[in-house]
């Protein structure tokens, strides 16, 4: 599907995002493994957590959706149910590598695979801390999906990862759950720690020092209800087009703000966005408020080390923003981009430079010398939701018509999201 995005004059409004994808999935998994009823209220939508969902129930859980709730009837650890065929992640690099961690432990073989994005995607990253702790992986060659793992009782490891990561840390932490005995991980940089909360709010006992947790299994999750934030990562998108649009004003309401997560405001607020939070409070262990941005005049930053874990996802909005910032905004550090639904930074560097923006382009990030001014173009999305909808934001500060191809993919976390533009545009 192709979608025609014209310049917007201003935006004034107030809106709701998605519920959070990372938050999502983790919440039905954990619910999977509690024994009993659990509801997760404010699910995300996207087709990311819809493949969690379809696994599951592949492995035997009763999961009811009704609009974006979802009632788990949890089986217990060792109550899943062999596949009758394989499991299919779809797009979902979370649901691949946070189930396997799970699929490593249960009393029977199963197979797990994804779409062709998926199977490029690096699974040694958590095929070879499962097998430290005796999980039976077998992968396509280059440690790449589909895997095959028959499952096995798995041992403690004591890991360091060599990647800040929260896909491998969760998967070594669902993992640890079936192990006898301490499993400890120490993180390079501290990541997203939706999976951390999550284990405080459903009973699982755990302790964190600095960048090292330690956890004593075996444990169960107890059910629990959840109820899933705002999607900080889809709310980049609009706060961005609002610093940007001339004369705006939006309020987006029940945003998570998570820590591990609020690099992005960091981020924005250092380049002089004006990002205001209201009506603080907390639900499952999660923080939430209200966002309000007006237009900003922004200007460079240097981003790159710690921070880049806390971003990973806002990067691709994040360079949208630099076109119109005074000075010059460089990314580093930043490498993992190459390897997410398609290479990130050649698609930034391509799509920016069809709309007239020079880009200087690293092997680990990439830099922008602005303010520049965008010009309407044809953007290929290369099937990536977030490098559509960066670019769409990118539309409605360009001038002229820009017109984003394949823009279906958006769906994987953001459905509406093009719909919301028009309504925030018109209000």
């Amino acid at each position: 599907m192709i979608r025609t995005i014209p310049k917007a004059e201003r935006w004034r409004g107030s809106l709701s995002v998605p519920g959070d994808k990372s938050v999502s999935h983790r919440a039905l998994m954990m619910a999977a493994l509690a024994e009993g009823k659990t509801t997760v209220t404010r699910l995300s939508p996207g087709k990311d957590v819809a493949s969690t969902a379809h696994c599951l129930r592949g492995l035997g859980v009763a999961i009811d959706v009704q609009g974006d709730t979802a009632v788990v009837h949890g089986r217990g650890a060792c109550g899943f149910s062999p596949p009758v065929e394989t499991l299919d992640a779809g797009n979902s690099g979370t649901t691949i590598r946070l189930l396997s961690g799970i699929l490593a432990a249960q009393p029977f073989a199963s197979t797990i695979t994804g779409d062709a994005s998926i199977r490029k995607r690096p699974m040694k990253r958590i095929v070879e801390p499962l097998k430290a702790m005796g999980a039976r992986i077998e992968s396509s060659p280059g440690f790449l999906a589909p895997l095959s793992i028959r499952g096995t009782r798995l041992r403690p490891i004591d890991y360091v990862m060599p990647v800040p990561s929260a896909q491998v840390k969760s998967c070594i932490l669902l993992a640890a759950l079936f192990a006898e005995g301490l499993t400890s991980l120490t993180e390079s940089a501290l990541s997203r720690d939706h999976t951390e909360r999550l284990f405080e709010h459903l009973g699982i006992r755990f302790r964190r020092h600095g960048l090292r947790i330690e956890i004593e299994g075996p444990q169960s999750p107890a059910p629990g209800d959840i109820d899933v934030p705002g999607d900080l990562s889809s709310a980049a998108f609009p706060i961005i087009a609002a610093a940007l649009i001339p004369d705006s004003e939006l309020i987006l309401r029940n945003v998570g703000v998570n820590p591990t997560r609020t690099g992005i405001i960091d981020v924005l607020r250092t380049m002089g966005c004006s990002i205001t939070e209201s009506s603080p409070r907390s639900a499952n262990g999660e923080p939430r408020a209200d966002l309000i941005v007006r237009t900003s005049d922004l200007r460079g930053a240097e981003i790159s080390g710690d921070m880049i874990p806390k971003i990973i996802d806002e990067i691709p909005i994040l360079a949208i923003a630099a076109t119109r910032a005074e000075g010059r905004t460089e990314v580093r550090d930043a490498r993992e981009l190459r390897v997410k639904e398609t290479d990130r930074i050649a698609a930034i560097a391509a799509n920016l430079n069809a709309m007239g923006v020079r880009v200087d382009v690293f092997d680990d990030g990439f830099a922008v010398e602005g303010p520049q001014k965008l010009r309407g173009a044809v953007i290929d999305s290369m099937d990536d939701h977030r490098i559509a909808m960066a670019f769409a934001v990118a539309g409605l500060v360009a001038d002229g018509e820009t017109r984003i191809l394949k823009t279906e993919c958006v769906d994987i976390s953001y459905p509406g999201f093009f719909d919301m533009l028009e309504e925030v545009e018109h209000a």
